[in-house]
């Protein structure tokens, strides 16, 4: 009763703070009491502040170097290529001086937009957008509305993060008959020299060639520098320009410094209502495959917030992954773990599978890696890293335990690979990139299994897929990933045509799933009935249905649900129980928990989510995966079957009439589910 009497009022009180519109939030910024909100493209990320005309951070994936924690790769900030500064009559507009100040976050086309005024003098708003037709390319709007006959002076500045050395700052002009070009320029090495990191920006104007204002630049010191310009307005002369601007490093280019350069031109002449118009439409292709839910706007605004994070952190052709924060900062290092592929993985392969094909191709590149950390461990096969970064060689710090002993890792990139296929059908896609994965990971598990006396094939001495169990033998859910993996490797041989290793389903049919004596299935070997940090034994229902009773899914979760702390857990444990209780049938029991999975860890002012309750490390983009398959796989039903996603029985909440899911599938199909009212 305590536990639905703090959500109820958790629900009120940011009811009272935010709107519902399905796509948008406004909010008064608080600098006390704010956590960004994150605008990206899937390589870009671009962190909100609270300070007028300033981002937290810009954080660029792929790009990894040695510092800081654990003295493993570590994700870098890059050049803040979007901080400004704009004074009026030689005053700078800052928190002290400027009043009325709103944000808003735009979820449909992506857009963050600051308002404000200057108490007589002029009302100003500025729009950035992480373009998403441009995966480098970032643009900052910016609009003056003078209330009186003002000067107006605005500058870009170039700031190098503390971490980054050697620092190169640039200044040219391209004169052209048609255009003017003037770029900002900055390159750094990163802690250890290891990449070049480079951003480049310049002004748009709207003036016609020769009518634009004269550029200034001034160098501030080693890490820092500016242009600007200057700009005479007349009261009630609404005047606009804009910022573009560039992020590249040698991860992921060459020659970044030049294109850098390149990059930023190339969008200046592109013109800035093309850019928007590009970017406009890549957001719609991407809202093609949405979510709606009727009868509930604060559920229907939290689930667009969770998809478009999710669509913000990833993007199809990178062959890149996302770590459970995505891009909004630098939490767990932008290390990639399980979250990825059990997570955060399943809504996006169902609502756009070519952006899941790029986070499986991210593994498959990574494939040689495995074989050798496998070969290091003394296994055969391929074992993926617990935590994984540019190369995939294991990124984990050496004082957890998970690097050495986290194995499920493995099975899960089976797991995702083979979903891949069940939804795509692609077999030459299963030939060439599945195949590979999930026979060298079935390799992995027959020579990670030990055969004891009753002729059962026990895997021993792992660290569970709830962490707290380590160093433990025949946890469940490793087991049953292991089960799984040796099951699928096993239907790609049958579907491609290739030889069938006998030993993969003697094994899998013979790996022990504990139970206890009144039928509960038993976490592992050790367990006697500790709390636990996260889903393990209540995963083998869903997604790995190698539970499937009703009767014996339900004993599960009730007896695990009573031993998830109220604090210190990450937010997809939850999500679990809401999806099997959905998929059972059990409506409001499942909406508690689907509450319960994220309400508490919602931070202001934009209901941003952090992975535990009371939790300050937003954005954890691993418990919105979580809690959008509670929403597409439980209360809508959705099944990924061998033969691609049909739709089975649930159960909506009372409070919704209708769940709409559209754009689902490489057919991108219409699933609905209609309420009981």
């Amino acid at each position: 009763m305590q536990r639905l009497f703090f959500v109820s009022l958790f629900v009120c009180c940011l009811n009272g703070l935010t709107g519902q519109d399905p796509w948008i939030i406004s909010v008064k910024p608080d600098p006390g009491n704010y956590y960004g909100v994150t605008v990206a493209n899937g390589m870009i990320g671009i962190v909100s502040s609270p300070e007028p005309f300033r981002v937290k951070e810009v954080v660029l994936a792929g790009a990894y170097d040695l510092y800081g924690r654990g003295r493993v790769s570590n994700f870098l900030r890059s050049f803040n290529l979007l901080n400004m500064a704009l004074a009026i009559d030689g005053r700078e507009i800052a928190a002290n001086n400027a009043t009325e100040m709103e944000q808003t976050l735009n979820m449909r086309d992506a857009s963050f937009r600051t308002s404000l005024s200057v108490a007589g003098k002029a009302d100003i708003s500025y729009t950035y957008y992480a373009l998403r037709q441009l995966p480098f390319t970032v643009l900052m709007d910016v609009e003056v509305r003078p209330l009186k006959d003002i000067e107006l002076s605005g500058s870009s500045i170039m700031e190098a993060p503390d971490a980054l050395r050697d620092v190169e700052n640039y200044y040219n002009e391209i004169d052209r008959p048609h255009v003017l070009i003037s770029l900002l320029t900055s390159t750094a090495k990163s802690p250890t020299g290891k990449l070049l990191m480079c951003a480049s920006n310049t002004f748009l104007f709207d003036e016609i060639h020769g009518e634009e204002p004269r550029v200034i630049h001034e160098m501030w010191d080693n890490n820092r520098h500016l242009m600007r310009f200057n700009k005479n307005l007349k009261a009630g002369q609404t005047y606009r320009f804009s910022i573009i601007g560039t992020s590249i490093t040698s991860a992921h280019h060459d020659d970044p410094l030049n294109e850098a350069e390149r990059l930023t031109i190339y969008a200046k002449l592109q013109g800035h209502d093309r850019l928007l118009k590009l970017h406009g439409e890549a957001w719609d292709d991407l809202w093609s495959s949405d979510i709606q839910i009727e009868g509930d706007p604060q559920s229907q605004q939290d689930v667009h917030s969770m998809l478009y994070h999710l669509y913000s952190f990833t993007r199809a052709g990178s062959a890149l992954s996302p770590s459970p924060m995505g891009l909004s900062g630098l939490g767990y290092n932008g290390h990639v773990f399980w979250d990825t592929e059990l997570w955060m993985y399943p809504p996006l392969l169902v609502l756009h599978p070519e952006i899941a094909r790029s986070l499986v191709e991210y593994r498959y590149q990574r494939l040689e890696a495995a074989r050798r950390n496998a070969f290091a461990n003394g296994y055969q096969g391929a074992m993926f890293p617990w935590e994984s970064a540019a190369t995939g060689v294991e990124e984990t710090p050496v004082w957890a335990l998970s690097g050495p002993f986290e194995h499920h890792i493995t099975g899960c990139v089976a797991h995702a690979a083979w979903l891949y296929y069940c939804v795509t059908q692609d077999q030459e896609w299963l030939r060439t990139k599945g195949w590979p994965i999930l026979s060298e990971t079935a390799a992995f598990w027959l020579s990670r299994v030990e055969r004891d006396s009753n002729g059962q094939y026990a895997i021993k001495n792992v660290v569970a897929a709830d962490e707290w169990a380590e160093n433990v033998d025949n946890n469940a859910f490793t087991n049953a990933i292991a089960i799984a993996n040796l099951r699928y490797a096993a239907k790609a041989a049958k579907l491609l045509g290739y030889p069938m290793d006998p030993r993969w389903e003697e094994i899998a049919s013979n790996i022990p799933i504990l139970k206890m004596p009144d039928g509960v299935t038993r976490e592992h070997a050790q367990y006697q009935g500790e709390g636990i940090k996260q889903a393990d034994v209540n995963l083998l229902a869903y997604p790995l249905h190698e539970i499937t009773d009703p009767e014996d899914i339900l004993r599960d979760l009730e007896y695990y649900q009573q031993r998830v702390p109220d604090a210190g857990t990450p937010a997809m444990t939850q999500a679990v129980f809401a999806t099997l209780y959905a998929r059972l049938g059990v409506g409001e029991e499942a909406f508690k928990w689907f509450q319960e999975a994220y309400l508490p860890n919602l931070n202001p002012p934009f209901r941003v989510l952090a992975e535990t309750k009371g939790g300050t490390n937003p954005y954890f983009g691993t418990g919105a995966g979580g809690v959008l398959q509670a929403v597409l796989m439980g209360f809508g039903g959705l099944e990924i079957t061998d033969k691609g996603i049909v739709q089975i029985k649930s159960k909506l909440p009372s409070s919704w009439n209708n769940l709409i899911i559209t754009g689902v599938g490489v057919q991108k199909k219409t699933f609905s589910s209609v309420g009981s009212n």
